[in-house]
């Protein structure tokens, strides 16, 4: 397979991608420790999901955006590998991933930060958008 410029630029996507997830991991431990520290949380207790409800959003907000970013990206990974294996790597592509890791990477700082939820279910929903023009012109592209 030839790696012209589109191909690496949509699998560049991918490594964006987990360097956000890295960013987020990283930011996830560094409130969620202190946090539980703060309120005197046993580690051991929190070994169910939403034993850890008690902490502040702050810490819950990051780490809720950390676990995110394992729904829907999943699809993102997916389409890019299908459509650089499949040959179709082109300029729309490369337009549609990069703007879906932009958006992705901007809902990430907002539920992290501000969490407004309209502003998030904007960001998420046109990160929905370009994921869906890629879905649809494979789709096109395969029939």
């Amino acid at each position: 397979m030839t790696l012209n410029s589109n191909v690496i630029s949509m699998l560049q996507t991918i490594v964006a991608m987990g360097l956000l997830n890295l960013v987020m991991f990283v930011w996830m431990y560094a409130t969620r420790i202190p946090a539980m520290n703060q309120a005197k949380i046993d580690p051991q207790s929190a070994q169910h999901p939403g034993s850890l409800n008690t902490l502040p959003s702050e810490a819950r907000r990051v780490a809720d955006n950390y676990n995110h970013l394992f729904e829907a990206p999943t699809m993102f990974y997916a389409m890019v590998i299908a459509i650089v294996l499949l040959g179709h790597a082109d300029q729309w592509h490369v337009l549609a991933a990069w703007a879906y890791v932009i958006l992705r990477a901007l809902h990430s700082l907002v539920q992290a930060t501000i969490n407004r939820v309209m502003v998030r279910f904007a960001l998420f929903s046109l990160s929905w958008v370009a994921l869906g023009i890629m879905i649809v012109r494979e789709v096109a592209a395969l029939y």
